[in-house]
């Protein structure tokens, strides 16, 4: 990541669910009460939603029993899992939050940096059924089919950065950047431009975009969180009608969206539909780059014009 430009611009580098993570706010003198805030809301999300958290209320309700399927939630859990459920049905089902036990078939059964370098076997018997249609959330009460597992990382750091950084800039009043492994969100009182370097790889074609408070910037890649199982190199991204990687037509997809929840459902989805994103994101308005296999650009919407300079953030994947 970039250090900041702005000379009223300070930042905290840290690490969190295995990525790196950046706190940018204007405010020198409030920064140790913006890092006491991530600090609070990332064990608060991990303790609710965390996958790879035995612990976790997820993990608790991923292998525990479901009376008639249907479970209480705790109001953090059911908001990220309402969220999950909205960005799959705005995706047509691209962004499907019950690839949980397809995840952990493949050998992404734990933090991504933990995981064995010999990877596993993997037995493929059938394609998959889509599972988010079959899931239901009434307030707090979910309806989860047996056999189902949720895994909520599609959209659970984009919606922190959301939570995040809506809440520094409340409680500092200064404006903030949170930058979580790639998933941007930006809020503030002024109207600011946030300079941010828009690259995957460092191999990859860097862009600089400007973007304002109250927006988000998401890149969903192929080209991280690989492993290898049953002797193939794996990524994370699942197509969710057979439970396996997305063809990886797309290096990298980055969205710019006025949430960084919508923008990386977008740019999930985009990774997904292969050769027929740029058409969809068209047909959305949606203002995206994509990085082709070759290296090429394509473009939708007002994708910003590059700027000259060295960012506050980095959106990379």
């Amino acid at each position: 990541m970039a250090s900041p430009a702005a000379p009223d611009l300070v930042h905290h580098d840290f690490a969190v669910w295995g990525v790196e993570a950046r706190i940018v706010i204007s405010d020198p003198e409030a920064l140790p009460l913006a890092r006491r805030i991530a600090d609070a809301e990332l064990a608060a999300v991990t303790a609710a939603a965390s996958r790879f958290e035995p612990d976790s209320e997820l993990s608790r309700l991923n292998s525990g029993e479901r009376p008639a399927g249907r479970i209480e939630l705790s109001p953090l859990l059911a908001e990220y899992v309402a969220v999950a459920l909205a960005a799959a049905a705005d995706t047509d089902g691209d962004v499907d939050p019950t690839l949980g036990g397809d995840l952990d078939r493949l050998g992404y059964d734990r933090d991504f940096a933990a995981l064995p370098a010999d990877g596993v076997t993997l037995t493929i018997t059938r394609p998959r059924r889509p599972g988010w249609e079959r899931v239901a959330l009434d307030g707090r009460t979910l309806t989860l089919p047996v056999g189902l597992r949720l895994d909520l990382g599609a959209t659970a750091k984009a919606h922190t950065a959301d939570r995040l950084v809506r809440r520094i800039a409340q409680e500092t009043g200064a404006d903030a950047l949170v930058s979580l492994g790639g998933d941007l969100a930006t809020a503030g009182a002024s109207d600011r431009l946030w300079e941010v370097l828009v690259q995957d790889l460092p191999s990859d074609p860097a862009q600089q975009i400007a973007i304002p408070n109250g927006a988000g910037v998401a890149t969903s890649s192929t080209q991280k969180r690989r492993w290898r199982s049953d002797g193939q190199v794996r990524h994370h991204i699942l197509d969710p009608r057979f439970g396996l990687p997305a063809d990886d037509v797309w290096r990298s997809a980055t969205v710019a969206a006025t949430t960084c929840v919508r923008a990386n459902a977008l740019s999930t989805a985009s990774i997904v539909r292969g050769l027929k994103a740029p058409a969809w994101l068209r047909g959305l308005g949606a203002d995206a780059r994509l990085v082709a296999r070759d290296g090429s650009i394509v473009t939708t919407g007002r994708w910003p014009a590059a700027l000259p300079s060295t960012g506050t953030g980095r959106t990379d994947g």
